[in-house]
């Protein structure tokens, strides 16, 4: 006869430390990337876990503040303690105030969605935004966290990178279909990033949104090295095949003055 769970499993009983270390992290991330919400139930299909295991691990991240239960739909979301820790994170990336005003100008200049990326884990991750005016808004926000082959920020973040790291970033992250016109192939891919070397920026035309077009360009640090990247975001009909040349051109501008004052 099986031995029946407890009704409030220590931590040794349900997961070894590390292990639930590894969880916790993941069921954080998977809450971040869920706006509404997953239920013990969710959580513990997703991971491959007991439900008591998965319980035991929510319960403590709730009394921490980090995730918070929807009493209607017993379904949890992240909590504020979270905002904490991102408030923490980015007030330590100094060239997000060296870049907030050259962000906001290359808005102005552009009309267009700015926003300021770095590399984190091998994907590209927004850790600035300033919005565009008007109704058409893009779904993006600052902790965001992109794949680098669909998009103009992660090709510029990579492009200069040995092509061994580019290489590992593939294989962990892989090529995920995007749209009907994402870059599938790593023979493609590293084409793509050709490009971007010569010309200074990289587009993501539609490749990880259908309808939406951006352009990026990196930003270098005092030893030559790739420090983040700077890009635009908005509709096919507002970057546009006549105006791209000068989009990227603005944006280039924006990403070497930011460069210049890290220098």
């Amino acid at each position: 006869m099986s031995k029946p769970l407890t009704a409030n499993p220590a931590p040794e009983d349900v997961l070894s430390p590390s292990t639930a270390v590894d969880r916790a992290v993941s069921i954080l991330e998977a809450l971040a990337a869920t706006p509404d919400g997953l239920s013990n139930a969710e959580l513990s299909r997703r991971f491959d876990i007991p439900k008591s295991s998965a319980s035991y691990l929510l319960r403590t991240l709730e009394q921490r503040g980090y995730v918070r239960r929807e009493p209607s739909s017993g379904k949890y979301r992240l909590g504020l303690r979270v905002l904490a820790l991102n408030r923490a994170v980015l007030a330590g990336l100094d060239i997000r105030e060296l870049a907030r005003p050259l962000l906001r100008e290359l808005m102005e200049r552009t009309g267009l969605t700015a926003h300021l990326a770095v590399l984190d884990h091998g994907q590209a991750v927004y850790i600035e935004k300033v919005d565009a005016p008007g109704f058409i808004k893009m779904d993006t926000w600052v902790g965001r966290h992109m794949d680098v082959h669909c998009t103009s920020v992660g090709k510029a973040l990579v492009a200069h990178l040995p092509k061994a790291e580019v290489e590992a970033i593939l294989r962990e992250h892989g090529l995920r279909k995007r749209s009907p016109k994402t870059f599938t192939s790593p023979g493609r891919f590293f084409h793509e990033l050709e490009k971007v070397r010569a010309q200074g920026y990289a587009v993501d035309d539609e490749e990880n949104n259908p309808g939406a077009r951006c352009v990026g360009a990196p930003v270098f640090g005092l030893q030559g090295e790739v420090r983040a990247a700077v890009g635009v975001s908005g509709t096919t009909g507002q970057i546009t095949r006549a105006n791209l040349a000068k989009v990227a051109e603005q944006v280039r501008e924006a990403a070497g003055r930011i460069s210049a004052q890290l220098a």
